[in-house]
């Protein structure tokens, strides 16, 4: 194809001598001369013309003007000469017939005058033969015209075509440039202006070998023209070269297309002009371009760009360092390209026919040949043998041909092109796939053996564009390129090659531009477990070189050169980072917006930087592929998972192989069977082949199985012994212990002679022979063998192995010879990397600036080539990959793969810019160490990665070194510069790690504050300066500190010198340390380079906090909250940055909408809770009142109804006041909150809830000032502003009930507690008004008792229940122990009732009864029903308030129950047993009260009640009665146990036992009189009932039936029966007197109490009696007297001593009668009136009922008037009963 040896350049002559001059001088003489014969040679035959101008047609004047100006060509043609027969030819046609040079046809115009010029310029007698052919073609143009038929040459039939152009072969041929410059430049037109056409390639006749087309030919000749030598020849080649392949018009094939390549080629490497060498690169590169432009199109009319210089990146091309050879060259390519499309010779029809001829034969070959069409042919064609041309390598004789290098560079170079032409087409058609993978993968193995730098860079260069555009189609062998090309170098941190490495982090660099690489690289590598992890390794060996080479180690790098290198790693480093976050951020707008396609690419401008910086725009779209699919992350996450479990088993293995195995089959990454463990042995990559022999060699059973079975795996049939021992140990090397390498050998050998049976009589020998191969081998190969074994030897020692025969000595021999000269390679782990390489440069070379630095003078550093091993090792992986099927490649758009990445990559690029930041001072170095750390935040934050993204902003921060100012740096302020643009961009993900940010922003304005001599934060909590002459003192005393010299009396400026730890509270902390002068100078100077970020930047980020979205404010106002208590916490110098900037940030976001407001107000309400309650009182007190602000702030909002925002605002006052120790803080509350309700209560709402209940709080507050403050508002508000209370939320009048009824308690003065009381009154006049909006039964449930509501109110009720949190107060007030205010809440109370009773339904005067009214008497029922016998006489004295509380309740409750009888009367029940409570009552006052309640009751309502309601009513009044009756049990066991002594007895007792009587009689009396007092009350109770229930009979009469008298005569019937019996405890009686006139005072009234019940039955009998018979006949109240007045007739009797007839006949007869004793005689007076009266109701019975029952009574009125009596009354009524009613009756007997 190409010469094997290019055309030599010729030396350069000597300098010129002065003889030359002299012949340069006459040789300008005479140029002059011919310069003015040639210009009358053109100016003749114009004259000629103009003269015969009128015998010409006017359209014919043009044409034959133009035709007689010469081109530029032509000015350098001699004289006049025959020439002038082609502008006037009379002798053959006449003066009419005239016509242009080369007659009528396009193709004429352009070849005529070309031949005329060769004609001039040619020697008569050197070339006659080109004259004559000239000028016969002349002759023959002349005569032609255009031809329509198709023709290579346009207008020139195709049998013509080859005459007329043989004279411009010719001319080419000549090789002198004068004669051939006119060809080249009619070959130039002919095919920059589309004469030429059709294909042009190198086929030849069968007996010639000449060609046959005449193009092809013309091009051939040019071709050959490369080697000439002459300059001016080798630019004329190479226009009309570029003009032929330019041409769309005309598709150069195969082999011609070759030649072409080849001639440029030639002057590439041959000529000895600079220029000419540029020309012809960028001629080759143009040739590249245009080709595969076309192939992508596969049509030849396409756009082409032009190539520029900068596409050439060979560092050995020394041409590339003259810029003025450039700038030509430059010009020369862009002349060619673009200077011939405006001649308008061929139209633009003509031209789009000729286009489409040939694009129509392209198609139909490629549809007749099934394949690639002709164009895409060539291109296929022309890029494998760039290929083959840049495997060429020097022979051995001349190992480093620098002619052989240029070239190959070159081809390198052209390939490099032609990647980055590829397009589509490339990377979907198999073929040219193929071709890459074939030849081009080929050419980068085998060139990186090379140490040429400019060949490892290309190497890179191509790689970087196969990375780009190949991806999909080249995974595999990708995968296996990046670890040799890149990550070898890259690893090597001790003797890399400086220039090299610079080449690999500029590759990374550039492959970071493009984010979808990296990401790609991830999914396919990284996460596929049968491929290395290229991102983690690339990221890591990026970490290494930016830790630069570690202490104590030698290494071939400066310092220099490794500073730079370690900072262009960390600015690869930020790149990596970079591309990930672009990535995301993409991925992340276009999932808002439109489905991710595949489709979707960067921008041109970021493709076009992926090969260089001026490198032209790429077509980078990978989606055209087949071999390629989606992937979702989870399943990725599962592969990736797979992997990481996978390579830990495997590095498990490498260490201990028996546990790694284990590791895996338990976690079922491998079977457990042994075939399948013995699989993974051979088949897995990144296993230990020491370790696989290791494990093949163990004695343990399953090892057995496994190493049995790996071998079985092996196929050795048709091998001979060594190449199978050979291939056996290729997998694993062979163990050290003797033990281990039998048992394989063994079965190797059993495994041989079964492939193998009649190799070896028995395996045996097999075993013997294989130990002797190994043995061989090591004794041939081992440097240390010094006497190596012969082959004599070796046979000797393998003498009777078979079977006790002897093996062939040829077979030996032959066995022999292959061990000895070829090793058997025991495979190693895997090939080292070279450790050290020796550099020659001295002086630092910018790879950025590489070809203006180079100077050629130095010897040129050489890059590290791969070795033959590591070529081999891959080799035979590529064969490995050939054989399998090819691997998917995955396309990923979900943004979650960036967690793995992250979690792989981030804590290397920590360390990387941490190091950067720490140890270097260069700002470039810096700023890309912080650009890392940008990126590194923001897409840990997006991805919500807390833990590494908290690590990222902690570093930061730490690097601002904020804490120690005094050590800080230009790099440390922009640190904080990037804490700022960190807050600023990704405010919305930082989440927690906005502290961290806070806390940076909080130091730097400290130090601003201390730069600009501002007064302490704790100046503003200090109220100790309160004269006007301190505050004069404070404030000269604030002079800047950056002007004043002296700052060592400034405790705040020592604090921030001595500076502290990032994690302290605050600077300062040391406080023993001292300050030199030297540090305060170093600290000023520090707090100016802080002047770079002024407070704008600081504010800016507050400012900004209204574009955060919700979840993102309220993570930063805890934050915010969070640094702002460690401001106020300082003991020293509490701050307040933070305060100020939460009111700032709640006013920004009040406009927030109401969720997220809340969430705020949620965080900031807590934070004002916790400084409020602050010991520090100045800090509390500061931030009530920022508090305040805020508040303020907020009323301002109109807060539509039904909302609760207010009240959430101001809870932090009501916790506060609750909570707060100090009075001075609950003071400023209620200040506060009166400032705010009066300065804006037109505004206020939901906020009157707060109000009113931290009002509630003063109201019980200790102090007075606060109590009066806090109800002097109260005041204001109900009487000025009840309107606004109302007006929206209706709910907040309980609240203001419940604050009013708080004053009422109010224990310092009893006039606020009574205006309270009236202001409720006040509350209930207006609630009474209406006007409130209906209550919502969904809120607020808490009114009142919650018990007492009734679910069955309907909602016209629903305004009754704002009554009972007011009437509940005041019935609490009832209990309340001053008397005034108990009086005035009971009076508004039942007042409020009385007057708006009337508003309230049934049910609602139910829950009044229930909650408020009950509650009055609770008390009052427990005490009498439960407690009686707990109280005594002096209940009544210490709780007279009480009583008299009671008796008001009772009286006001039986009014208001008989005003609303009506509405209420179910609650009948209720009422009476209240009442009776009070009758029972063992307390006269509540007795009476009772009583007069009873009566008062049924007086007003007995004609009201039904007949159950009377029984209802009277049934609870007996059973009252019945509940007192175990009383007297009670008061009889008191008195059991007490024994009343005799007080004659008590004297006579001796004086031994004085102190134990004492003692004992102390206590029985005090025990005594409590139970004479109780049985005192106790009869008083009895009495009460009897008179209650008298009096109920004798006013209700009327109105009761029968079954109620029933009842009541049962009530009083028990009395009088109870009545008898308590008198007929004579013991107790006994004791009772004994008692009484020990203590000397009146027993109780046992008689009097028996008579009383007596006599009141029998009052109402006889009533009964005499007023309703109907009624008393129903009853038998007859009998009922009778028996009642006999029992008082036997009673008296009984006192009076007189027996029965019953008693008599038991008793001895008595002889006389003692007279009755002063007792019995005042016993027998107080029973008279009863014995009175029941002889007065026995006269008053009819006489049929007196003669019916006088059987029964007579005997008693006989004992009567035989008895002693005490007074006469008896007599005189026993006189008048025997006289009226008796005698009448006896009479009639």
């Amino acid at each position: 194809m190409f010469p094997a040896t290019p055309v030599r350049p010729p030396t350069l002559s000597s300098p010129p001598s002065i003889a030359s001059n002299k012949r340069r001088r006459r040789r300008r003489d005479e140029y002059g001369r011919r310069g003015r014969r040639r210009r009358a040679g053109i100016f003749l035959p114009l004259l000629l013309r103009i003269i015969l101008l009128p015998t010409f047609p006017p359209r014919g004047i043009a044409v034959l003007v133009a035709s007689s100006l010469p081109s530029r060509s032509d000015l350098l043609i001699s004289p006049l000469s025959s020439s002038s027969r082609c502008f006037l030819s009379s002798d053959r046609c006449g003066m009419a017939s005239f016509q242009p040079l080369g007659g009528s046809s396009r193709a004429g115009r352009v070849l005529g005058p070309a031949l005329d010029k060769i004609i001039r310029n040619a020697s008569w007698r050197k070339h006659s033969d080109l004259v004559a052919a000239c000028k016969s073609a002349l002759d023959r143009l002349d005569s032609l015209s255009d031809s329509p038929d198709p023709s290579p040459l346009l207008g020139i039939p195709p049998d013509e075509a080859n005459f007329v152009l043989n004279p411009i072969v010719l001319a080419v041929d000549s090789a002198r440039f004068k004669v051939a410059e006119p060809a080249f430049e009619c070959a130039q037109k002919l095919f920059s202006h589309g004469l030429f056409r059709g294909d042009i390639h190198l086929e030849a006749d069968a007996d010639d070998a000449t060609p046959r087309s005449a193009t092809s030919r013309l091009l051939a000749s040019i071709c050959r023209c490369g080697g000439t030598g002459d300059e001016a020849i080798e630019l004329a080649m190479l226009r009309v070269l570029i003009a032929s392949v330019r041409s769309h018009f005309v598709l150069i094939r195969d082999e011609c297309l070759t030649q072409i390549v080849r001639s440029c080629y030639n002057v590439y490497l041959g000529s000895h002009s600079g220029f000419n060498q540029l020309c012809a690169k960028l001629v080759l590169a143009q040739i590249v371009v245009i080709n595969y432009t076309r192939v992508e199109a596969d049509a030849m009319d396409v756009k082409i760009r032009i190539v520029s210089i900068v596409d050439m990146i060979d560092l050995s091309d020394r041409n590339l360092s003259d810029s003025t050879l450039v700038q030509a060259a430059q010009n020369f390519i862009n002349e060619a390209m673009g200077g011939s499309d405006a001649d308008p010779l061929p139209s633009k029809s003509y031209k789009e026919e000729g286009s489409r001829q040939l694009e129509s034969a392209n198609g139909e070959e490629a549809i007749n040949g099934g394949g690639l069409s002709t164009i895409r042919e060539n291109g296929l064609f022309l890029f494998k043998n760039l290929c083959k041309l840049s495997m060429k390598f020097a022979t051995p004789d001349n190992p480093e041909d620098p002619l052989l290098l240029r070239g190959k560079v070159l081809a390198l170079e052209l390939l490099k092109i032609a990647i980055e032409t590829a397009g589509p087409f490339w990377r979907a058609n198999e073929r040219f796939l193929g071709a890459i993978k074939q030849y081009l993968c080929l050419s980068l193995l085998k060139n990186s053996a090379l140490s040429a730098m400019s060949v490892y860079q290309l190497l890179c260069t191509i790689f970087l564009a196969l990375m780009s555009k190949f991806r999909p189609a080249l995974k595999e062998e990708l995968g296996i390129f990046f670890p040799m090309l890149v990550l070898r170098i890259l690893e090597n941190i001790l003797q890399p090659s400086f220039l090299q490495k610079m080449i690999v982090v500029n590759f990374l660099e550039k492959i970071c531009q493009d984010p979808q690489i990296i990401i790609d690289i991830f999914v396919n590598y990284d996460c596929d477990v049968n491929a290395p992890n290229i991102f983690e390794r690339f990221v890591n060996g990026l970490l290494k070189t930016a830790l630069g080479v570690p202490a104590g180690s030698v290494t071939s790098l400066s310092t220099a050169q490794d500073t730079t290198l370690r900072n262009e790693s960390v600015k690869c480093l930020t790149g990596v980072i970079k591309s990930m976050s672009i990535w995301m951020d993409q991925q992340l707008r276009i999932g808002d917006f439109a489905p991710q396609s595949l489709d979707n690419q960067p921008s041109a401008e970021i493709l076009a930087a992926l090969i260089g910086e001026e490198a032209g725009v790429l077509d980078y779209d990978l989606n055209s592929d087949a071999n390629h699919e989606l992937y979702d992350t989870a399943t990725l996450e599962q592969r990736r998972a797979y992997k990481l479990e996978f390579q830990k088993g495997v590095s498990l293995f490498n260490k201990k192989p028996l546990k790694g195995i284990e590791f895996l089959i338990k976690t079922k990454k491998i079977g457990a069977s042994s075939e399948e463990v013995a699989s993974f042995l051979k088949n897995a990559s990144g296993l230990s082949a020491t370790m696989i022999g290791d494990y093949l060699g163990d004695r343990d059973e399953f090892c057995l199985r496994v190493m049995h079975a790996y071998v079985d795996t092996m196929n050795f049939e048709g091998m001979n012994f060594g190449e199978a021992i050979r291939f056996f140990l290729r997998g694993f090397r062979l163990p050290g212990e003797a033990q281990k390498i039998d048992r394989i050998m063994e079965k190797f050998a059993e495994r041989y002679c079964k492939c193998n049976p009649s190799s070896f009589a028995s395996a045996d020998t097999a075993y013997v022979l294989a130990y002797s191969v190994i043995m061989l081998n090591t004794d041939a190969h081992n440097n240390m063998v010094k006497d190596k074994m012969s082959k004599a030897e070796f046979i000797r020692n393998n003498r009777g192995i078979d079977d006790g025969k002897d093996l062939s000595e040829d077979y030996l021999g032959s066995l022999y010879d292959q061990i000895v000269k070829n090793e058997i390679k025991i495979s190693a782990d895997f090939p080292a990397t070279p450790n050290k390489q020796p550099s020659s440069i001295n002086k630092l070379l910018g790879f950025d600036n590489i070809f203006d630095l180079v100077h050629w003078q130095q010897a040129e550093e050489k890059a590290l080539g791969a070795n033959d091993l590591l070529i081999r090792h891959i080799q035979e992986q590529f064969k490995e990959k050939s054989g399998k099927s090819e691997s998917m490649f995955y396309a990923v758009t979900d943004v979650s793969i960036l967690r793995f990445m992250m979690e792989v990559c981030w804590a290397p690029m920590m360390a990387a810019f941490s190091v950067t930041l720490d140890q270097s001072d260069d700002k470039s170095a810096t700023t890309q160490g912080l650009q890392g750390f940008r990126y590194a935040v923001h897409v840990t934050s997006v991805m919500h990665m807390q833990t590494q993204r908290d690590a990222f902003v902690t570093s930061v921060a730490k690097f601002t070194y904020l804490h120690c100012a005094a050590d800080m740096k230009q790099k440390n302020v922009d640190a904080v510069k990037a804490i700022i643009s960190i807050a600023i961009e990704d405010g919305n993900y930082l989440q927690e790690s906005w502290e961290h940010i806070i806390t940076c922003l909080s130091r730097a304005e400290h130090l601003h504050l201390l730069g600009e001599g501002a007064p302490p934060d704790a100046s503003l909590f200090t109220a100790l300066l309160t004269e006007a002459e301190d505050n004069k003192s404070q404030k000269t005393q604030a002079v800047s500190v950056k002007k004043k010299g002296n700052a060592l009396q400034n405790p705040a400026v020592m604090a921030a010198v001595r500076g502290g730890t990032y994690d302290s509270a605050s600077v300062g902390i040391k406080a023993s340390a001292l300050v030199t002068p030297d540090q305060i100078k170093s600290f000023i100077s520090n707090l100016n380079l802080l002047d770079q970020i002024g407070s704008f930047e600081l504010n800016h980020i507050f400012t900004h906090s209204q574009r955060l979205n919700g979840e993102a404010i309220v993570a930063f106002v805890q934050a915010l909250c969070k640094v702002s208590m460690t401001e106020l916490q300082s003991p020293t110098e509490p701050r307040v940055f933070c305060l100020t900037k939460i009111v700032e940030i709640a006013h920004y976001n009040m406009n927030r909408i109401r969720l997220v407001w809340s969430c705020i107000w949620h965080v900031l309400s807590e934070y004002f809770v916790s400084v409020g309650l602050s010991e520090n009182l100045s800090v509390a007190i500061f931030v009530m009142d920022s508090l305040r602000q805020l508040a303020m702030k907020f009323l301002e909002r109109e807060e539509l109804a039904n909302y609760n925002f207010q009240n959430e605002f101001l809870r932090p006052f009501l916790v506060v006041m609750q909570n707060s120790s100090s009075s001075e803080i609950r003071e400023l509350i209620v200040r506060c909150i009166s400032q705010m309700v009066m300065g804006r209560v037109n505004h206020v709402k939901s906020g009157w809830k707060s109000v009113f209940m931290v009002f509630t709080v003063a109201a019980t507050d200790e102090r007075k000032s606060i109590v009066l403050l806090a109800f002097e508002t109260m005041e204001k508000i109900v009487r000025d502003c009840f309107s606004y209370i109302t007006e929206t939320e209706t709910m907040i009048f309980t609240d203001c009930v419940k604050c009013l009824i708080a004053f009422t308690n109010s224990r310092f003065n009893n006039d606020v507690s009574l205006n309270a009381i009236a202001f409720i009154r006040y509350c209930a006049v207006k609630l009474a008004e209406g006007g409130f909006v209906c209550y919502d039964k969904s809120t607020e449930g808490h009114l009142g008792n919650g018990d007492a509501f009734d679910e069955n109110l309907s909602e016209k009720d629903d305004q009754t229940f704002f009554w009972l949190p007011l009437l509940d107060g005041l019935s609490m007030l009832t209990s309340d122990t001053r008397p005034t205010i108990r009086k005035g809440a009971m009076e508004v109370l039942f007042d409020i009732l009385k007057d708006h009773g009337h508003l309230f339904p049934p049910t609602f005067w139910n829950n009044i009864i229930k909650s408020v009214i009950y509650h009055m008497f609770n008390n009052t029922q427990e005490i009498t029903v439960h407690e009686v016998l707990l109280h005594d006489s002096q209940y009544l004295q210490d709780n007279s308030w009480k009583s008299e509380t009671d008796t008001l309740a009772a009286k006001c409750l039986i009014d208001l129950f008989v005003r609303y009888f009506d509405v209420i009367r179910s609650q009948l029940g209720n009422v009476v047993a209240i009442v009776t409570s009070y009758l029972i009552s063992p307390y006269k006052q509540y007795a009476n009260t009772g009583m007069a309640a009873l009566l008062h009751l049924t007086g007003h309502l007995g004609r009201k009640l039904s007949e159950e309601e009377w029984k209802d009513t009277l049934i609870t009044l007996k059973n009252s009665t019945v509940s007192t009756l175990p009383i007297f049990s009670s008061i009889t066991k008191i008195m059991q146990d007490i024994e009343i002594p005799n007080r004659h007895s008590d004297m006579e007792k001796s004086s031994d036992n004085e102190t134990i009587e004492d003692d004992e009689e102390k206590a029985r009396m005090e025990t005594t009189p409590y139970a004479i007092v109780r049985m005192k009350n106790y009869i008083s109770l009895q009495l009460q009932i009897v008179q209650v229930v008298t009096k109920v009979y004798e006013v209700n009469r009327k109105c009761l039936s029968a079954a109620h008298v029933s009842i009541l005569l049962e009530i009083l019937t028990t009395i009088a029966s109870h009545s008898s019996e308590v008198r007929g405890q004579t013991a107790m009686q006994l004791k009772f007197q004994k008692a009484c006139s020990l203590l000397e005072i009146p027993g109780p009234p046992v008689v009097h109490f028996e008579n009383e019940s007596h006599q009141n039955l029998l009052k109402v009998l006889q009533t009964l009696l005499i007023e309703d018979r109907f009624l008393s006949n129903e009853l038998k109240i007859e009998s009922q007297v009778v028996m009642t007045c006999q029992n008082m007739f036997q009673i008296y009797l009984n006192c009076a001593g007189k027996l029965t007839d019953e008693d008599s006949d038991i008793r001895p007869k008595l002889h006389w009668i003692v007279p009755l004793n002063a007792n019995k005689k005042e016993e027998l007076d107080a029973r008279t009136s009863l014995v009175v009266l029941s002889l007065q109701v026995l006269g008053s019975l009819e006489k049929d009922s007196l003669r019916r029952n006088l059987r029964i009574i007579f005997p008693s009125l006989v004992n009567l008037i035989s008895c002693e009596h005490s007074s006469s009354k008896v007599k005189n009524a026993l006189f008048d009963i025997f006289h009226s009613s008796i005698g009448p009756h006896i009479m009639t007997l």
